[in-house]
């Protein structure tokens, strides 16, 4: 229990006091090769993990327009999103200045131009813009406070129809999470399923 809140105050962190210790995953992306910095106290640091990947895969985008990648981490989600589809514009988001800095790093390297990340928690770098799809692999180990404000105050960023998609594990959440889904949008359906992950997608009406 206190290894798994050390590593909590880590990544979902503003500042992680662990001394960086940077490494390269390498990944194959709906169909694309891409490489990722990354480094300690960042998820997922040594390689893309399971959700992420069934995010990646299974994320419906829109063919032009915004969209928001909320909790970025170094910046997967997002680059493959703005890779996928040059004509839209693509605004990363973590409350962790480390991740923060590692997103623009992997635009950089990954050579990707219409994809920027900014700091700061949940939707606070974003409430001056809209969004026709927001994508999220939620901090779950930061709490389920977090992961259900990421849910409920979305729609204040969203277009109308535009489509709200978070990963999760199977067995956390699954039956409250979309009910929350519900209350905020009306509506939840399963995008996709695999190794005891689901993506769940809404729309704003």
């Amino acid at each position: 229990m206190t290894g798994r809140k050390r590593n909590v105050e880590h990544y979902f962190a503003t500042t992680p006091k662990s001394k960086a210790k940077f490494g390269i995953v390498h990944a194959r992306l709906r169909g694309e090769l891409f490489e990722f910095l990354t480094a300690s106290s960042v998820f997922s640091k040594k390689q893309v993990d399971l959700g992420t990947r069934l995010l990646i895969d299974a994320m419906s985008l829109p063919e032009t327009g915004a969209v928001l990648d909320v909790g970025c981490g170094y910046g997967a989600v997002g680059i493959v999103a703005a890779a996928s589809n040059s004509q839209l514009r693509v605004v990363m988001t973590d409350v962790n200045m480390r991740a923060v800095r590692l997103a623009r790093q992997n635009v950089k390297i990954n050579r990707v131009q219409n994809a920027e990340a900014r700091c700061g928690y949940l939707y606070e770098p974003v409430k001056d813009l809209t969004f026709n799809c927001v994508l999220s692999n939620p901090p779950v180990s930061a709490g389920m406070e977090t992961v259900k404000a990421i849910i409920t105050e979305a729609p204040k960023v969203m277009a109308r129809e535009a489509t709200f998609q978070m990963v999760l594990r199977s067995k956390i959440g699954a039956k409250t999470l979309p009910l929350i889904f519900n209350e905020s949008f009306s509506n939840c359906q399963v995008l996709a399923r695999k190794g005891g992950y689901r993506v769940l997608i809404a729309e704003k009406q």
